[in-house]
């Protein structure tokens, strides 16, 4: 009877310990695959899934112009073909946000930065399979 006992623990122990072992992988693959996630895209991630735009030269409400060109980052493969496709729109909302700004409106790395922040969430509007995740001002002159 004792053995009988004895048997019946270690199987029980041996039981939680290979319950507890399955809970703690478990547990472990899924947190350490969320970290994986979040991290920056690499350089070659980012190429594959940007498009840059043709120059673009317009006037600006100052009377002078502007040259400029961007490559614009999005969030997967599928957004990049849909921003792709949607070149004549991406083209229309540059040319309406930069001709309604002044020369003075370029002046500095803080103004770049808003022109940046303010095209991504326009571009955003007309997005319907992903997400801008970033635009990059790649080429730049002001007359």
């Amino acid at each position: 009877m004792l053995k009988n006992k004895l048997v019946s623990i270690v199987l029980i122990l041996l039981a939680a310990i290979t319950l507890l072992g399955v809970v703690a992988l478990f547990v472990i693959l899924n947190f350490a695959g969320d970290n994986n996630e979040h991290a920056e895209p690499t350089i070659d991630e980012i190429l594959e899934q940007s498009v840059e735009t043709d120059e673009i030269t317009t006037n600006l409400l100052s009377n002078d112009f502007i040259r400029i060109k961007f490559r614009i980052q999005t969030d997967s493969e599928d957004a990049k073909e849909e921003l792709a496709k949607r070149t004549f729109q991406v083209r229309n909302i540059l040319i309406q946000e930069l001709s309604s700004m002044k020369a003075a409106d370029f002046k500095g790395k803080e103004k770049l930065i808003e022109l940046e922040s303010m095209l991504k969430m326009r571009l955003n509007e007309i997005m319907q399979e992903g997400t801008i995740e970033k635009v990059y001002i790649t080429d730049f002159v002001l007359q």
